[in-house]
């Protein structure tokens, strides 16, 4: 890792050079962002995950580069072309934009007209009109005239194709052009001919045009797809004369018959060659910034998502509604665990509601039900109002099913349920859902859970990479029991994978629970690294070492003992009575390898011990006079969840089967920049509708005064 690299990082995310140094350090050693941001807080100068990956993803961008800097040099060196001077301006390239400037002349490309006019010699003719100091060009060109080349004009024009060439690869021309785009250029779209009608969802972009540089996220991606659908047609455009005129004054040194050539050249080369490269480098880079902000959006959902309320072990009735295919129910032991299923019909056409009421009664005085996990997909408010309509003593919660179909297709619903269809394991979902959201969830790919916007059209391979790691975040972030927790839910866990994964869980069934922590060093392949980054994240509950069931890492139980050896009671009086622990002084424990933050991580494991950073799941309903969106009119005052949160506003479910908008700007009484700063995935909130749109089916929502 080169001084260069730490000072690049050190000053792109203002970040110390020497905490940059050590995480990079730690993250070559094998070392995981979440392990480095909680277990090494001395190394990084107590950096959170957000920097640690943020170091880590600019270092990655950065090797990248480095390779990519040797393909060039390797690429020019084989052309014979490669000066000292030009190598030495490579290795100082730390941009990807100028080191494929510096590339451009050098790269293969396939036959132009400027490669075609160089095969027929004209290249030093090109020179000669560059250099702007002969009188008689079309005296010298006469010299270059062959079979090939039959004319002077021919032979001129020739070398214009060269000069054009020169001009759109030309570094500085490029950076002015590019610059140009940037500040000043214009994205219009304009509706394909004949797909009017066909596009009607895209006519709010028909005729469209605005700055580039401040084009949101949301209508860029909304147009760039509708592009891709065949309805649109996008550009960038910019003033020529403007873009010409700076040009000009980069090759034009004098008004002469040479300089009325390059001229020609000048614009030959923007409008053929520069213009629409830059163009389309524009457009790239715009749909990244587009994708950037639409995957933090998606991100920041997912990690809410993840993060949002379990009902913890609890029995639950959970149903999948429907209507002619009826409603499927399962039902779920504390545990999660299958026990039953069937299927009721208490809607149209059956409308079998006295038998189906019947049956619900008696599930539940059976199984001692807890809870009914109700999905919130077609006939999801019809099966909650029946349900309610019982006046059952198990509380009652509607749950978000998006993906659930997804999962119980996929190779890990078949896996756990190899003889059920895909209905049971959907029902299944649901009910594990509200138990825990996050072990349930985790088993979705997390494009299909369906929060956030225009997660489709974003670079899917970025979005994956950002999702992945939001999820690795929230497992570890809450932890698991070793003893109950799934494969799916383990392979997040720091240090560990797929497979290692897959060890645990089969040593666990072939062995018997875990005791303690250190026990997982007899799972195969699992060895001392793995366990390093592993062990604080799994907890052991109920096992011999009482700091198993804590986020205490093993490498810190000889300081916690020591602590209650110091004042005078047992480990376990220490861990429980948080009044003893006061009396600790955490400076008598600082020495060279352990410091304050680790000491004062220590004492807060300790007195958050066992608890789930989650808060537990609410009970909700909707309006009960509310079930259509002809129910609706303005001025209405209703409850809601939020189900998605976007750039420009929240969706709110109110309950009628189409999700209201709450525009970032009716968001409260004051200015809001991100409406993740006003309301979060999953809060109950209170609305106000203001507009209802039956034919479009839009509903427009307020929070203001509610």
């Amino acid at each position: 890792m080169s001084n260069k690299l730490i000072a690049i990082i050190s000053a792109q995310l203002n970040v110390v050079a020497d905490k940059v140094a050590n995480t990079i350090n730690l993250l070559n050693d094998g070392a995981t962002v979440p392990f480095i941001s909680r277990y090494r807080k001395e190394a990084t100068g107590s950096l959170d995950e957000v920097a640690i990956g943020n170091i880590k993803e600019l270092y990655d961008k950065l090797k990248t580069l480095i390779q990519r800097k040797e393909t060039v040099i390797a690429t020019i060196e084989e052309q014979g072309k490669l000066t000292p001077e030009l190598k030495k301006r490579i290795d100082d390239c730390y941009d990807s934009v100028e080191l494929e400037d510096i590339y451009l002349p050098y790269r293969p490309k396939r036959r132009t007209r400027a490669t075609v006019a160089k095969e027929r010699g004209l290249e030093p003719l090109a020179n000669l009109i560059l250099a702007q100091t002969a009188s008689d060009i079309k005296g010298r060109a006469r010299t270059f005239i062959n079979k090939d080349v039959p004319t002077c004009e021919d032979a001129i024009t020739g070398a214009c194709d060269i000069i054009a060439e020169h001009v759109s690869e030309d570094e500085v021309a490029r950076n002015v052009t590019r610059r140009l785009f940037q500040r000043k250029g214009t994205i219009v779209s304009k509706v394909v001919k004949g797909k009017e009608a066909d596009g009607i969802k895209y006519s709010d972009y028909y005729e469209w045009s605005e700055s580039v540089a401040r084009v949101s996220s949301h209508r860029l991606l909304a147009m760039m797809r509708g592009e891709e659908e065949g309805f649109l047609r996008l550009s960038i455009v910019v003033d020529n004369d403007e873009a010409l005129d700076k040009l000009d004054r980069r090759f034009v040194r004098r008004n002469s018959t040479t300089g009325q050539y390059i001229k020609m050249a000048v614009a030959d080369g923007f409008k053929r060659l520069l213009a629409p490269s830059i163009e389309n480098e524009t457009m790239a880079v715009a749909k990244q910034r587009a994708d950037d902000e639409a995957i933090a959006v998606f991100a920041d959902n997912l990690r809410q998502l993840l993060l949002s309320s379990p009902l913890g072990q609890k029995r639950v009735l959970a149903i999948d509604p429907g209507f002619r295919t009826g409603c499927k129910v399962v039902i779920l032991d504390a545990q999660g665990n299958l026990l039953t299923h069937s299927v009721i019909y208490p809607h149209p056409p059956y409308n079998d509601r006295e038998a189906t009421a019947r049956q619900l009664s008696q599930w539940v005085n059976d199984y001692k039900i807890e809870a009914f996990a109700i999905g919130n997909g077609t006939a999801g408010r019809e099966t909650e109002d029946f349900v309610r309509s019982l006046g059952l003593s198990p509380l009652i919660f509607s749950v978000n099913e998006d993906g659930a179909s997804v999962y119980s297709a996929s190779a890990v619903a078949r896996e756990e349920f190899p003889n059920e269809d895909v209905t049971v394991r959907g029902a299944v979902s649901i009910g594990r859902r509200l138990i825990d959201p996050l072990s349930e969830l985790v088993k979705i790919e997390p494009r299909s859970i369906g929060v956030g916007q225009y997660q489709h059209s974003v670079d899917q391979n970025k979005l994956k990479e950002r999702l992945d790691v939001v999820v690795e975040s929230c497992v570890n972030s809450v932890g698991v029991n070793v003893n109950t927790a799934t494969k799916q839910i383990l392979t997040h866990i720091s240090g560990l994978g797929p497979s290692l994964a897959e060890n645990i869980v089969r040593y666990r069934a072939e062995n018997g629970e875990f005791r303690t922590r250190k026990a997982l060093l007899k799972v195969p392949r699992l060895g001392n690294k793995a366990f390093e980054q592993a062990a604080g994240f799994l907890r052991v509950v109920g096992g011999d070492e009482l700091l198993d069931n804590t986020a205490e890492h093993p490498e810190s139980y000889e300081i916690v003992a020591q602590m209650a050896k110091d004042v005078g009671v047992t480990l376990e009086k220490f861990i429980t009575d948080s009044e003893v622990r006061k009396s600790v002084q955490l400076k008598h424990y600082v020495n060279d390898k352990v410091g304050m933050p680790t000491l004062t991580d220590i004492m807060d494991a300790l007195n958050k011990r066992g608890l789930d950073p989650r808060e537990q799941a609410k009970a909700f309903s909707f309006d009960p006079n509310v079930h259509e969106i002809d129910d609706l009119h303005e001025g209405m005052v209703l409850p809601g969840l939020v189900s998605n949160i976007t750039a420009f506003g929240a969706f709110v479910n109110i309950g009628v089967h189409q999700d209201g908008l709450v525009h970032i700007s009716q968001l409260a009484d004051r200015f809001v920049s991100s409406p993740s700063d006003v309301v979060k995935l999953g809060q109950q909130v209170m609305v106000r509708v203001i507009e209802v749109d039956v034919k479009r089916k839009r509903i427009s929502l307020s929070m203001k005064g509610v």
